[in-house]
């Protein structure tokens, strides 16, 4: 049976959530308080009613899922309506801002039986399943640490930093990578164009395992950026999202043994290989994925929203970080 999804939020990136979804399921309700969407979205999409509020599409006994593509500071209070309401969610990430928020969206799934998923995109992305593979299957050797770099020139947002706006990107596939909670969290970043707002943040996380992880998020950077990092003991690797066709690239290249020279180390310098990375829109799997547990045909019900949780809390440690907490 299809599924039938209502959307919340129809701004920029709201507009890709309701394409795929009115692809791969019936797009049965829209709403969005802004000025002029409502005459533009139905008549894109016709089989979809309008909603005048949140409260009105819940009140749809015939409705299975909701999408929340709102302003972060509004993600939690929506998908905690929606849950209680009985209806599975996507919502685009952060899911909450607190973990004390996350904890109770969790359980309120679980109570329920319910699908809470938060729209960490590159988690699909067919490059981060590849790394994924790598990591897990032990072709680099025991990982030593991950780094990202995720730099821009705009868009400067008013409501969200850099480490809530860029950060939570790559703080999602360093820990679904290394599959383990950070016992440290240090952040420092400045508000250089809006008071309060920092649009350059550096972070270090430490893991139980010994391994570490960096992010370097900014607005302010002559470069567009995209890329992780991955260093293993054997061989390392490069996720680079800005390349078109070399998305991923493994370098067999390692310390090897010290020389008496210099006290330098010599180094293990093999093949440079760039697999083939299939060129799926990572949203449309994404959306996909959703729809598999909402229908029960897909597993992980409980994972993704425990995954997501795990990102939240992270995100608060950095940010207590940030504040001086």
């Amino acid at each position: 049976m299809t599924a039938r999804v209502g959307q919340v939020g129809l701004g920029e990136w709201g507009k890709n959530l309701a394409r795929n979804f009115a692809e791969l399921a019936e797009l049965a309700w829209l709403c969005d308080p802004a000025d002029g969407k409502r005459e533009e979205f139905l008549a894109r999409y016709r089989q979809a009613r309008w909603a005048e509020s949140v409260e009105e599409m819940l009140e749809d006994p015939a409705l299975d899922a909701v999408v929340i593509a709102t302003p972060v500071p509004t993600h939690y209070e929506i998908a905690k309506l929606a849950l209680e309401a009985g209806k599975h969610v996507f919502v685009e990430k952060p899911p909450a801002m607190t973990g004390a928020e996350i904890d109770v969206l969790v359980e309120s799934a679980r109570e329920r039986d319910l699908v809470l998923m938060p729209g960490h995109l590159l988690l699909y992305h067919p490059g981060i399943q590849r790394l994924k593979e790598l990591v897990d299957g032990g072709g680099l050797g025991e990982v030593l640490c991950v780094y990202g770099n995720r730099q821009n020139l705009g868009v400067i947002r008013p409501y969200e930093n850099a480490l809530w706006s860029l950060g939570v990107h790559d703080l999602s596939v360093i820990l679904y990578l290394l599959d383990e909670d950070p016992v440290e969290a240090v952040a420092h970043g400045r508000d250089f164009l809006q008071p309060g707002v920092e649009d350059v943040v550096f972070c270090y996380l430490r893991f139980p395992s010994g391994k570490i992880a960096h992010m370097h998020l900014s607005w302010l950077d002559p470069h567009k950026m995209r890329r992780i990092t991955v260093v293993g003991k054997e061989k390392m690797v490069v996720f680079d999202d800005m390349e078109l066709e070399r998305k991923i690239t493994i370098y067999e290249k390692s310390p090897w043994k010290p020389v008496d020279t210099y006290g330098e180390w010599q180094t293990r310098t093999g093949d440079i290989y760039i697999p083939k990375i299939p060129t799926d829109e990572p949203l449309k799997l994404e959306c996909r994925y959703f729809l598999s547990l909402v229908d029960g045909t897909g597993s992980g019900r409980g994972k993704v929203a425990e995954d997501g949780a795990r990102v939240v809390r992270a995100l608060e440690m950095l940010t207590n970080s940030l504040r001086g907490r």
